[in-house]
């Protein structure tokens, strides 16, 4: 029995290590000014951030049922069923899309709905490619992923609230004090809606709010699990290269004992951060 994995671009798994992997890998679409792209495709992240902070008219979407059944038609014409880990339930429509286009494949195609996004997505794919190469079929992954879904959280803060107010997240007025008394969100999800962590004023602040609060996960959440166990994701919008190192060398030095790894957070998800956001996770190791 052969079991592909399927995933989204929101995982940020792209290219060659996707093929590296044997990962198969569905773009999420952009729209800029009407017009929509691709990630890693045919829109660059430069490209994308220009459009962005230019105030084009810049939102996401999830990809069109057609080119989702195309993929999976097309990895099982070489597997004999699919594992897919598209973005949360919580926070996107289009794994319940997949859901519902699930039911006419006969069982062979199996969406994990384990409440996972960014970084932390990425080791729910990871998870699955170890565990399709241990011999478990789609069905028993996707309730091995989902069993384990629980295990893990995403911390995010951004440097303005006027692409939150943009798609409604919070009101012109919240965002306009934010702005006025430099007010930066630290916004918490266990896979579903983002909740206010905290409110800080200035940047680095809001970074040293998430670092605590994951030590805190850690001390908790994850009391029972070895250093050795853990995994953290670090992601951010930074639009220079510099600003994302400089924040992955911050996170590696305040947890020196856990693997850290970094993916910069998917244009779908930019959309509504905005430019220079930075987020992290901690979940279990794949």
């Amino acid at each position: 029995m052969k079991t592909a994995v399927v995933t989204d671009s929101n995982s940020g798994i792209f290219g060659d290590e996707a093929r590296s992997l044997g990962i198969h890998v569905i773009p999420m679409p952009v729209i800029v000014d009407g017009r929509t792209y691709y990630e890693n495709e045919d829109i660059t992240h430069e490209q994308f951030y220009e459009a962005l902070v230019g105030d084009r008219d810049v939102s996401s979407s999830q990809p069109s049922p057609g080119s989702l059944m195309d993929l999976w038609e097309m990895v099982l014409d070489d597997a004999d069923e699919i594992i897919y880990i598209p973005m949360s339930s919580g926070l996107s429509g289009s794994c319940q899309t997949a859901i519902a286009l699930s039911d006419d494949y006969d069982g062979k195609v199996q969406v994990a709905d384990n409440h996972r996004i960014s970084v932390s997505m990425r080791q729910s794919v990871l998870r699955a490619v170890k565990l399709a190469k241990e011999g478990l079929s789609a069905k028993e992954i996707k309730e091995r992923l989902e069993a384990e879904g629980p295990k893990s959280v995403v911390y995010l803060t951004v440097e303005t609230l006027k692409y939150f107010k943009r798609t409604g997240r919070v009101t012109p007025a919240a965002a306009a004090l934010g702005e006025l008394l430099n007010i930066k969100p630290v916004l918490v999800t266990r896979g579903d809606k983002f909740d206010t962590h905290a409110k800080v004023r200035g940047l680095h602040k809001a970074k040293a709010a998430m670092l605590e609060a994951v030590k805190k996960e850690r001390e908790t959440l994850f009391a029972d699990v070895d250093d050795a166990g853990l995994a953290i994701g670090v992601a951010s919008s930074c639009m220079d290269p510099e600003d994302a190192k400089a924040w992955h060398t911050m996170v590696q030095e305040y947890f020196p004992n856990i693997y850290t790894y970094y993916d910069p957070l998917s244009l779908s998800i930019a959309c509504h951060t905005g430019p220079n956001a930075c987020g992290m996770s901690i979940s279990l190791m794949p």
